[in-house]
């Protein structure tokens, strides 16, 4: 029998305790028993294909889709300045008379329609596949920034606003996607490097929109330069994600067998795996505790983070009377740090695991805590700063950022640990939840703050995002874990139809006997626990 075949056989305690009798070669009466097999497995050992494989380009695809659709999302922060402000950037373009109200509008109806579509671009993502859906997001999101400038100067700002609704609602289902393709592709021992990895991609397209669009606006394209270009970039990522995307590493043209076998026996795939539709255990999913402890992390992430990205300004024009805003080098720095320190991060949990220093649930654990608490420490230092504190309130505004990067492999990627097939409905969740706290952040913030010079009142707001940073990790210390849960079984749902399927299972047509196995093969047979065979007397 040629190595690496499956094969029937009978278990080695069970081969013992047959008697046979030694004229005929028969089983004795005495003896009979029902016989039980196993599906063994050759210990030929696969190899994990090349270092860098299809798997390695499906994450490098990801980052730069993440990367351009990143930059469509948040140029229009540096635009708006530009449309409404023609003689700071090129005069040669029209200009917007739009008030505070207005561009506030614009700013934010994008997030109206992103979180519309994050719970429901899980069910497409399992519907029609990553591949698909990220296409049609990122085509969507080119279209309508190519249409940008001929649409503002039909309709003005309630079409632009139009627009980024719009926009919102193909971006809505990016994570969803790009979570659930990284649990198809993703090795288990490889799943903080590939993700991380992939997850950068949200830090450069932020480092990118503010220095690229500034020079943009100030070329010879002007402001209508940005929608062209960022939309040209989508457009460009859509060929290359079309031509070498694959949902899963059998549906690739490009793997090769060796990688595709590693991949697929890694995140235990069985050869029909693909084709079934798993059903979602909702009810599970809703009280389970590892789950829940995530979502309450992943909110006191987003309020401490968006209290940093949204307020620190305001502090620091009202009360450290600074415009960094004005400042492209100072408004990037905070998430240039976010993108480097994100790198240093994966590398350190990499070696971490590698060489089996703390499991993964630790260094979950760890870098969460470092990428809340540090922060939470800045937070409270940067409000007891005053105007002459300006370079300390800029180093540590820019550690506080870029320190929270750790919190993608801390706890962005436990969705994925929790429930591999279920991963996109769990970041849909999640992120749905999550995203309605930049909303109410500004809110909170505007009843505390009623004179943005006092100094007190500021030291009140960063207080609060202090503490829930510090709570919000103590939850995902006692309660985390990256161990998947038991209702991310296949058969979670249906255990006594998987039971029933088992026993109409036709047995195998062998002989009474156990034919003699070569002693030199019969040590290259594995024995698992969970294969073992037990006779039944």
């Amino acid at each position: 029998m040629a190595m690496g075949l499956r094969t029937i056989l009978p278990t080695q305690q069970y081969r013992a305790n047959i008697r046979l009798d030694s004229k005929n070669q028969k089983v004795s009466e005495s003896s009979k028993v029902t016989w039980s097999f196993a599906a063994i497995t050759m210990t030929q050992k696969q190899p994990k294909g090349p270092r860098l494989g299809v798997r390695h380009l499906q994450s490098f695809l990801l980052f730069l889709g993440l990367t351009v659709m990143h930059i469509a999302r948040l140029n229009v922060s540096v635009a708006i300045v530009a449309m409404t402000n023609a003689a700071s950037t090129n005069p040669n373009f029209p200009e917007y008379n739009w008030n505070e109200k207005h561009k506030s509008y614009i700013l934010s109806s994008f997030y109206w329609g992103y979180i519309l579509t994050l719970c429901p671009g899980s069910f497409l993502c399992r519907r029609y596949g990553a591949k698909v859906v990220l296409f049609v997001a990122s085509f969507g999101t080119a279209v309508f920034s190519l249409m940008t400038p001929w649409c503002i100067s039909w309709g003005g700002w309630q079409v632009f606003c139009a627009i980024r609704i719009l926009q919102g609602l193909f971006q809505g289902v990016i994570f969803p996607c790009v979570t659930e393709h990284l649990a198809m592709w993703s090795p288990p021992e490889e799943r903080n490097r590939l993700g991380a990895f992939s997850y950068t991609g949200t830090d450069c397209g932020t480092v990118l929109a503010m220095f690229i669009s500034g020079m943009i606006a100030k070329g010879a394209m002007g402001w209508p330069g940005i929608s062209y270009v960022s939309g040209s970039l989508c457009a460009a990522w859509c060929f290359l994600w079309l031509i070498f995307a694959a949902n899963n590493a059998t549906e690739s043209r490009f793997i090769g067998e060796s990688e595709c076998k590693y991949i697929e026996s890694s995140l235990q795939h069985n050869e029909d795996f693909h084709d079934r539709t798993i059903p979602i255990p909702w009810k599970a999913i809703w009280t389970s505790v590892p789950f829940l402890a995530l979502l309450v992390t992943r909110c006191s992430e987003t309020y401490g983070l968006s209290t940093l990205q949204a307020e620190i300004p305001s502090y620091m024009n009202g009360v450290l009377n600074m415009d960094i805003q004005s400042n492209a080098v100072f408004s990037s720095l905070p998430f240039l740090a976010m993108w480097l320190l994100s790198y240093v991060y994966l590398i350190a949990a990499d070696l971490l695991l590698k060489k089996k220093i703390l499991s993964l649930t630790s260094v979950r654990k760890l870098f969460n805590t470092m990428s809340f608490w540090i922060p939470a420490a800045a937070l409270i230092g940067i409000g007891f700063l005053n105007e002459d504190h300006k370079k300390l309130a800029i180093i540590l505004m820019t550690v506080s950022v870029g320190v929270n990067s750790g919190a993608t492999i801390g706890s962005s990627l436990n969705t994925i640990d929790l429930s591999p097939n279920h991963a996109g409905i769990l970041i849909g969740l999640s992120n749905t939840v999550a995203n309605v706290i930049p909303i109410l952040t500004p809110l909170i913030a505007g009843e505390i703050v009623t004179d943005k010079h006092n100094r007190g009142q500021w030291q009140i707001v960063f207080g609060l995002a202090a503490i829930i940073f510090f709570f919000g990790n103590v939850v995902f210390i006692i309660w985390g874990t990256a161990k998947a849960q038991p209702w991310d079984a296949d058969d979670y749902l249906h255990p006594k139809d998987a039971e029933s399927a088992k026993e109409k299972t036709p047995t195998p047509q062998v002989a009474e006997v156990a034919p003699p196995i070569d002693p030199i093969l019969e040590q290259q047979i594995t024995w698992p626990e969970r294969y073992t065979a037990k006779a039944v007397e």
